[in-house]
């Protein structure tokens, strides 16, 4: 389907033939799960397997965590720019130079051989694979009837990015014993093909274009992607170098808060703004906001917090198969289930079972020990992850409906809060709960270290017994007491780990509690003033 038949703005895309059979429906749907997965594999695959980006390059882990940071750096304003760019230019000429470059980014990662190129490559990934979400959703409402394109659609088109995280853990394990770094990108290579492939084989109805640039945006585009980015930079790497340890953090802060004041300040004076504050300040916005943000920070429980605990366990991804497994099964059947409820009037109900499932589930995983594991948390995991999965279809097909009925106009200023909220709402709920893990691990530390001392039996005991697994190479019984010791210190630290783990969960259950709570008595507040509104002389 050729861009120069686009309909004008101002006429609506005609609606599908409604003879589409199962099958092409289904061949549709293929297309935008392949287009999920190819963009939420992008990063995950790397984030899954620091330790084998750590081997190939011969990086620390801060050094390899650059790989993740440069790729959120550029994804988050690459969707809002390219957004634009499709308007402008056309949906097919978007999504096919968009695809070529990343399959470019994915055959160039095959010859890097030093980290420094390796995270440039990440970076230009980020932002070539900014089209695929877009593309996810569009190919998935294609076909479908128009009363469903924003309730059923809107959910299913959802699926492929966020069943990419524990799909990329299942993977990994059979890919590393194959080739390590270079299977990674293997993988990655192969899914940019088959996308591109889809793109050239499946025709799509094209959005309409119109005039998206002016000279300003020359000024406010710079501006976005360098404050966002920066910020982006901070949030995934400060708990990795220390908030507070490593100056450069705080200069990248303090340019991209810059960059971005600079950004509000034109903004608000533009007749066309990028994004539009005055209706994002709105109330309707600023709770779809917020409900975003705050769905990232809790879904961080998994991959921060459950996937983290485990790894300081010892455990590797395939240690945790079954628990993926059950994340992943549970995710699909939380997608599929809401696509059949998700209708504007049933989005409260939605959210209010989304968070109390995650309350539980998290609840119910702040009890560990050092004896959990994989095995002993399913039922909580596919609490948490369909309670996420039902949560954000709910929302973001509501929002979406909200902003056509405002106007076309408002578009982008809705995919900036939505990529925004997803972005940054992951990598700062990754970044506060990390940091909580740090701090209450040498709480916890402190606290267990201040009664272990040599007067106590036990502790002279624990620490005899620990010596004596050193008697047939230490003769001295010094030096077996001094590792005895170096043991019990690194037991006292497991068990510090596993109360930090603990709080962290807890901490998780409290926030979508009093979410919780927030729901339901801003429905009850609702429903009152509808019950005054109807009731008899309300009107005079």
């Amino acid at each position: 389907m050729s861009d120069n038949t686009a309909p004008s703005p101002e006429a609506p895309p005609a609606e599908p033939a409604p003879q589409a059979g199962p099958g092409r429906l289904l061949v549709y749907g293929l297309a935008s799960l392949t287009f999920g997965l190819t963009q939420g594999l992008g990063n995950n695959l790397f984030a899954a397997n620091i330790q084998a980006v750590q081997s190939a390059f011969g990086a620390t882990t801060n050094e390899a965590a650059w790989l993740t940071a440069a790729y959120a750096s550029t994804s988050i304003t690459a969707s809002l720019l390219l957004f634009k760019l499709r308007t402008q230019f056309g949906l097919r000429l978007f999504a096919k130079l968009g695809l070529m470059l990343f399959l470019a980014v994915s055959l160039a990662h095959l010859l890097v051989s030093d980290l420094r190129s390796a995270v440039v490559l990440r970076a230009v990934a980020g932002f070539a694979g900014a089209p695929l979400n877009t593309l996810a959703i569009l190919y998935m409402i294609e076909l479908l009837p128009q009363r469903m394109k924003l309730t059923v659609g809107i959910a299913l088109g959802l699926i492929g990015a966020q069943i990419a995280v524990p799909i990329a853990r299942l993977v990994s394990p059979g890919l590393l014993e194959i080739g390590l770094w270079g299977q990674l990108n293997t993988l990655e290579l192969a899914m940019a093909v088959l996308s591109l492939a889809w793109v050239y084989l499946l025709p799509i109805t094209p959005p309409p274009r119109a005039q998206a640039f002016d000279l300003v945006d020359a000024v406010s585009l710079p501006l976005l992607v360098v404050g966002l980015g920066l910020i982006a930079i901070v949030l995934s790497l400060g708990r990795w170098y220390w908030w507070f340890e490593a100056p450069w953090l705080g200069t990248c802060l303090a340019g991209g808060l810059g960059a971005l004041a600079l950004l509000v300040a034109i903004e608000l004076n533009r007749e066309r703004p990028i994004i539009n504050l005055h209706w994002l300040s709105s109330t309707d916005m600023i709770l779809f906001g917020g409900s975003m943000f705050v769905a990232r920070f809790v879904l961080s429980e998994q991959t921060t917090g459950t996937i983290g605990f485990f790894q300081n366990l010892g455990l590797l991804n395939e240690n945790m198969t079954g628990m993926f497994l059950v994340i992943l099964a549970a995710t699909l059947a939380g997608f599929i289930g809401v696509a059949f409820v998700n209708r504007p009037e049933n989005r409260p109900a939605i959210h209010a079972v989304a968070l109390a499932l995650i309350a539980v589930g998290a609840w119910l995983e702040s009890r560990g020990t050092s004896l959990t594991r994989p095995q002993d948390v399913l039922l909580p995991q596919a609490l948490v992850a369909f309670g996420g999965a039902i949560f954000l279809p709910a929302a973001t097909g509501w929002s979406f409906a909200h902003t056509l009925r405002s106007g076309v106009q408002y578009l982008t200023s809705f995919f900036a809060v939505f990529l925004a909220s997803q972005n940054l709402g992951g990598l700062l709920g990754a970044a506060m709960l990390g940091t909580l893990v740090t701090v209450r691990e040498k709480f916890h530390s402190n606290q267990i270290v201040e009664n272990l001392t040599l007067g106590d039996p036990l502790v002279a005991q624990r620490i005899a017994q620990y010596g004596a697994s050193y008697a047939r190479v230490l003769g001295d019984p010094a030096l077996r007491n001094a590792e005895g010791s170096v043991l019990l210190g690194q037991v006292a630290t497991r068990e510090a780990t596993v109360l930090a783990y603990n709080d962290l969960f807890l901490v998780v259950a409290v926030v979508a509690a009093l979410c919780l709570l927030g729901l339901l008595l801003h429905q009850f507040a609702a429903w009152l003033g509808r019950r005054a509104a109807q009731a008899p002389g309300a009107a005079a």
